[in-house]
């Protein structure tokens, strides 16, 4: 795909968007009376971010909004999305909210507004009030409803100009990363005791969506970080392997949105949810559109261990890697069969978004115009993966880049660079790399094409 041809009509249908999280661009975490987030304790672990760094300054947005717009703007994006941090509006997750924070993302709403950018807010990106984990987080039914009230005093600020929302960001990595192994805040390592956080999380969802709609929001979904799970061999106990894992990450999430029920989990010898009476009716119908983030495919084998998870995560066989190596090996074509499949599971798929899809590789620290070639190549192939998936028929209104910027990359601190504007952390300088102009070509591209085709109908 070249920046100057529309490799499928079907492109022509999308609308393009890039992305960032509060925690990883910010900065100023504590300016304008934010309160303490989980990933503030979290990275005061001995160890437990690589570099040893904080997300404070992080890419400074906090203090250059207009800087992020006009990045943003100059894209020629359809939407932006961004995060609210819970801990910044609610410092106490409960209460009114704060007046300062408010202010700030509503002059943010107004500069995308301006630049004829639509807002698209995430109200949960992995940021919780230190204090509502205290009182058990995810794992507390308690949490869905403070989620609710915390979204009402969001829209009630934003809700006469911002109309479409997610709701969560990856609900599955916040309980298999968060709360199971413990390699993301809060860091738990419950293993399947981990599971109530998932209902709870989608219970939330729930909440959060009800209150939405009711201060003026036309589009609310949620979205998850799906993978295309993949046997190592073709024998009965890897496919059982990839079975568990699937249902464990995509398809414990994925069902009670769209089907209004969970897969049998006790059939597995897993723990049932805490569901209680009404929970799957509000569940079942409170997406707009189905939200997909997608990186990468995951391998596995049959665990021989022996403990309690029958499944081992093991390399993609054959296939190129990102600068996580190993963890994120590349395969476009496993972005159009997760589509494909998730669309033939639920014929009556809503609108989907692909929220989030990028790829990290090496670069430098210091200012500099980034050639990189290998994230083209990248997005490339996996723009051109969604155009095969639309023309199979599956309903993907929306493509979305991770990231608008190099940021702060969670436990890896400042080692990993995602995005299409390099960021000299040391400086603040950012620089447009060589696939921020890529991404703008081929967007100018697609809409001439679009509105070519659309002419000669």
């Amino acid at each position: 795909m070249t920046p100057a041809s529309v490799p499928s009509p079907a492109l022509g249908r999308l609308r393009w968007s890039a992305a960032t999280s509060a925690l990883q661009i910010e900065g100023s975490r504590s300016a304008d009376g934010g309160g303490r987030s989980i990933w503030d304790d979290y990275l005061e672990a001995p160890g437990a971010i690589v570099d040893g760094s904080t997300a404070d300054p992080a890419c400074d947005s906090y203090r250059h909004p207009e800087r992020d717009a006009d990045l943003a703007s100059a894209l020629g994006l359809n939407r932006y999305r961004f995060s609210i941090p819970w801990a910044r509006v609610q410092p106490d997750g409960r209460g009114r909210g704060n007046t300062a924070a408010l202010d700030h993302y509503s002059r943010f709403v107004d500069l995308l507004l301006e630049r004829g950018v639509t807002p698209f807010p995430t109200l949960f990106h992995w940021e919780m009030p230190s204090t509502v984990e205290e009182t058990g987080g995810w794992l507390a039914r308690d949490t869905a409803e403070r989620f609710g009230e915390y979204a009402a005093i969001v829209a009630d600020r934003l809700g006469d100009r911002v109309a479409h929302w997610y709701t969560l960001n990856e609900p599955a990595m916040t309980t298999l990363q968060g709360y199971a192994v413990g390699a993301l805040a809060p860091g738990k390592q419950l293993l399947f005791d981990a599971l109530p956080t998932a209902h709870h999380q989608l219970l939330a969802h729930a909440r959060a969506a009800a209150a939405l709609r009711t201060r003026g929001a036309t589009a609310v979904g949620l979205v998850n970080n799906h993978t295309w799970v993949l046997p190592l061999h073709d024998a009965p106990e890897d496919h059982e392997a990839a079975f568990v894992y699937d249902l464990l990450h995509n398809r414990i999430f994925s069902t009670p949105l769209l089907d209004g029920a969970y897969p049998d989990l006790e059939a597995l010898g897993l723990p049932p949810l805490p569901v209680e009476e009404g929970d799957l009716t509000a569940i079942g119908g409170s997406i707009d559109f189905y939200g997909v983030n997608f990186y990468n495919p995951t391998t596995v084998t049959a665990s021989t261990a022996g403990g309690p998870i029958p499944f081992d995560i093991v390399p993609t066989p054959g296939v190129p890697v990102t600068g996580f190596g190993q963890e994120w090996p590349i395969m476009p074509s496993a972005l159009r069969d997760l589509l494909v499949d998730l669309h033939a599971r639920h014929p009556q798929l809503p609108p989907v978004i692909i929220g989030e899809n990028g790829a990290s590789f090496p670069e430098p620290d210091t200012a500099a115009r980034v050639d990189d070639a290998d994230r083209i190549s990248y997005l490339s192939g996996h723009i051109a993966a969604v155009a095969e998936a639309i023309d199979a028929g599956v309903p993907v209104e929306e493509y979305t880049v991770w990231s608008l910027l190099d940021n702060w990359e969670w436990a890896d601190g400042y080692t990993q660079r995602f995005g299409l504007v390099h960021v000299d952390f040391a400086t603040g300088e950012c620089t447009p790399k060589a696939s921020y102009d890529w991404y703008r070509d081929l967007i100018a591209s697609v809409r001439t094409g679009a509105t070519t085709s659309a002419a000669r109908r």
